[in-house]
């Protein structure tokens, strides 16, 4: 073994970055699709390797596998760590634990790509299944104190600023729309320079929340560094953990997507994941909350109500 892998396998005290317990087998495969993209190359056909065939490279030692994906046994030591395990041996005890799960007859996880020429039944059923998946994934992942710490800042903000651009910008209404009608203050701001200002007001006490996919939008990445240092506690939802958007935000909430195609680009999946993430945000918060939020709810609903009736004939 080089020195270079001793080395890694001597500092046993990260875990991939998130600070919490190794990824549940059942998570692995999440892992690799969430963070495969950010990846080199060469850590790439690692991850790929153990995603695809969990069993065969579970029976392989560190040098098998290196050999078996042509890298190095330091890239494969790399790779497991970024996927959440301490080491390589961590790793193999996960993947020993998904290909049982998979014999006891689980679905694989397979991403279907759609056609140009496929029939419309078929594409409401691939799409269904990368929904699925992608939910099922960002689920997998999701680091729970990570959501608990957001939560309860969220639930005791002055005020809460949510950017987004784009098809982020739709989730970030689709949250804020939520925390006021349970009586909260929450802003979503999809313009830049709008953003950037009213970031500038934020203070201790205040929240903000940045969602970005790429985790590299810079019209994002800037309002969340203002309210950071500002002072204002600061929340990314993002699909890259590692991303630049991260290094302004107290708690990070990956999210997952299904694999992209000519024909179902990245901001559908990213999309759905998104609004999960906000889902999981809004209900913690009504929660927390719930003296207050309730009768809040309640209330909206009430008002809207007379906008629902059929009209009399």
């Amino acid at each position: 073994m080089t020195e270079d892998v001793k080395e890694i396998f001597s500092t046993r005290g990260s875990s991939g970055g998130s600070g919490g317990a190794p990824p549940a087998p059942a998570a692995l495969a999440a892992k690799v699709r969430t963070l495969a993209p950010s990846m080199t190359r060469s850590m790439q056909r690692v991850a790929e390797a153990v995603a695809g065939d969990p069993a065969g490279c579970a029976a392989l030692t560190v040098t098998g596998l290196a050999e078996l994906t042509g890298t190095s046994e330091a890239t494969v030591v790399r790779t497991a760590r970024l996927l959440g395990y301490p080491g390589y041996r961590d790793l193999r005890l996960a993947l020993a634990g998904l290909a049982a799960q998979q014999q006891s007859g689980r679905a694989p996880a397979i991403t279907t790509d759609i056609a140009v020429d496929d029939p419309i039944a078929d594409v409401v059923a691939k799409l269904a299944y990368d929904e699925q998946q992608t939910l099922a994934d960002t689920a997998a992942g999701l680091d729970t104190a990570q959501l608990g710490a957001a939560v309860g800042a969220l639930a005791g903000a002055r005020r809460t600023d949510v950017y987004g651009i784009g098809a982020s910008g739709l989730v970030a209404q689709d949250l804020t729309q939520k925390l006021l009608r349970i009586g909260l203050i929450a802003h979503a701001h999809s313009d830049p320079h709008l953003a950037v200002t009213n970031a500038v007001q934020l203070r201790a006490g205040d929240v903000a929340i940045a969602i970005t996919h790429s985790g590299s939008t810079g019209d994002v990445i800037e309002p969340l560094r203002v309210a950071f240092e500002r002072g204002a506690t600061t929340v990314a939802i993002t699909g890259r953990p590692n991303s630049s958007v991260t290094q302004y935000a107290d708690h990070v909430l990956t999210t997952s997507t299904s694999r992209e195609s000519e024909l179902r680009p990245a901001a559908m999946s990213s999309r759905t994941s998104q609004l999960l993430v906000v889902d999981c945000l809004f209900v913690g918060v009504a929660q927390r909350t719930y003296e207050a939020a309730a009768p809040a709810l309640a209330a909206s609903y009430e008002a809207l109500a007379h906008r629902h009736r059929s009209s009399p004939r």
